[in-house]
């Protein structure tokens, strides 16, 4: 890929969402390198850092405290409106409303279930299951605490289908889509 910049004066803030094994966070740290701009991925485990507590801990209180959702959220946003970045996260394109682009990427069950099983290892079966079990979760979460349709993509500036690309292949069209709206040079 060639050389890339961000126009003098001007700041990029790109939003990246996904559900599990989509390439989300392939992706946003892939062109986070490229482009030389901070990838923010805040998360419970820097939560758990800041507040002296373990990992466990943290997602076991979040079971019944909405505020470590919420914490976390916020915090994502906060250090994306900060300075140029590339958001990638579950709900960055819900949330960061300042993004100059919005990028869903997506893959059917099946693609998404192969994909963690050749990440984590396991049974593919149990993979499909958990994964359906956490999109149900995840959705339900989201609507509850923020009012917001994960399934509904309609506002995205680029829906990308990961099972018909590679890492790299994807980050090009995410690139290219930046340079046709001004918000990238080569």
């Amino acid at each position: 890929m060639s050389e890339y910049r961000i126009p003098d004066g001007q700041e990029i803030r790109i939003a990246i969402s996904g559900k599990s094994g989509c390439g989300n966070t392939t992706v946003s740290t892939l062109l986070s390198k490229i482009l030389g701009i901070k990838l923010i991925n805040f998360t419970f485990r820097q939560l758990a850092q800041e507040k002296g507590l373990t990992l466990a801990q943290v997602i076991e209180n979040a079971k019944t405290d909405d505020s470590y959702d919420i914490a976390v959220d916020t915090r994502q946003v906060e250090l994306a409106k900060a300075e140029s970045c590339i958001l990638g996260s579950r709900l960055a394109i819900w949330m960061l409303k300042e993004a100059d682009l919005k990028v869903y990427l997506g893959a059917s069950d099946d693609v998404r279930a192969k994909r963690i099983l050749n990440r984590e290892g396991g049974n593919l079966d149990e993979i499909k299951a958990f994964t359906e079990m956490r999109d149900r979760e995840d959705s339900k979460r989201y609507k509850k605490l923020y009012d917001i349709d994960n399934n509904d993509i309609s506002f995205v500036d680029l829906n990308i289908d990961t099972a018909k690309y590679t890492p790299d292949q994807i980050a090009q069209l995410i690139l290219d889509e930046a340079v046709k709206r001004g918000l990238l040079q080569k």
